[in-house]
């Protein structure tokens, strides 16, 4: 069994900051945000409940954020703790612009459980489903 990484051993002053990096993905702040990238933030930062960066950006539907993360390197295949991609994220919230981002860095309709493509379905988003690409065979 993998050790989960915990917050233990982390002063005030970092988690206090780590904080806020993960408000301003989920305010669109991502001019700070960028800025504190550049300085060497992880892209792939990822909160207490797996959330990452883009998880929370794309969910929140901040587009400049979202495409600052993913000029960045943001890993669209990262899933949070429910099993969740930003790009289901994204389906859900039915962002069709932060869709077409994510899919054209690469995202995959099917991971992730729900994938973008069952959440669609389930909640019969057609205008979603009509922007993911076709099923593989």
């Amino acid at each position: 069994m993998t050790e989960q990484p915990t917050t233990a051993g982390l002063d005030e002053a970092t988690l206090a900051f780590a904080h806020r990096m993960f408000e301003l993905a989920r305010n669109g702040g991502n001019e700070l945000l960028a800025e504190q990238l550049d300085a060497g933030l992880p892209v792939n930062l990822t909160n207490d409940k797996g959330d990452t960066l883009l998880i929370l950006a794309a969910y929140h539907q901040h587009v400049a954020t979202v495409r600052a993360l993913l000029a960045r390197g943001a890993d669209t295949e990262r899933v949070n703790d429910r099993g969740q991609t930003a790009l289901a994220a994204a389906v859900f919230r039915r962002s069709g612009e932060i869709v077409s981002d994510l899919l054209a860095a690469g995202a995959d309709a099917e991971a992730g459980s729900p994938s973008a493509r069952e959440t669609a379905t389930f909640f019969e988003l057609t205008d979603m489903s009509d922007l993911l690409p076709p099923r593989q065979a």
